[in-house]
């Protein structure tokens, strides 16, 4: 009769999701401590507003998700607890073409700040150290 009981509530827990646990098993976060922390923290909006890692995700409901420096808005089309693979993670969510759009448009615009800011391929060694030395108190 225990197990009855225990197997029916495993059941109604399964259909509601938490929302750090499907974050983390979308593979957003790669732990469940971490989408926690991004969602105490206000920076992942659940349908336009703040949410505790606790709100149950829904289906059709819509995220703002932080990637780096960009931020993804997603809609949700499915529901898991499970932390599989990448490519089944991605049948979880739809990026929506918005935010795709967006993220082009900052990475285009990344690569062409670069071309005005070029990093050095590494650290100077000692003669290059001393010409910038020199250079600096002229």
């Amino acid at each position: 009769m225990v197990k009855n009981a225990m197997s029916s509530d495993k059941n109604t827990q399964s259909s509601a999701v938490r929302l750090d646990k499907w974050l983390w098993a979308a593979r957003f976060f790669k732990t469940r401590g971490l989408a926690r922390e991004a969602i105490q923290a206000g920076k992942v909006s659940y349908n336009g507003q703040r949410s505790k890692p606790a709100k149950a995700v829904e289906v059709n409901a819509t995220l703002v998700i932080p990637r780096g420096t960009d931020r993804m808005e997603v809609v949700v089309l499915a529901l898991s607890e499970q932390r599989k693979g990448a490519p089944e993670a991605q049948l979880l969510y739809r990026e929506t073409e918005q935010s795709m759009a967006k993220r082009e448009q900052n990475a285009a615009a990344r690569k062409a700040n670069a071309l005005y800011n070029p990093n050095p391929q590494g650290r100077p060694d000692k003669k290059q150290r001393r010409d910038l030395i020199k250079f600096k108190h002229q």
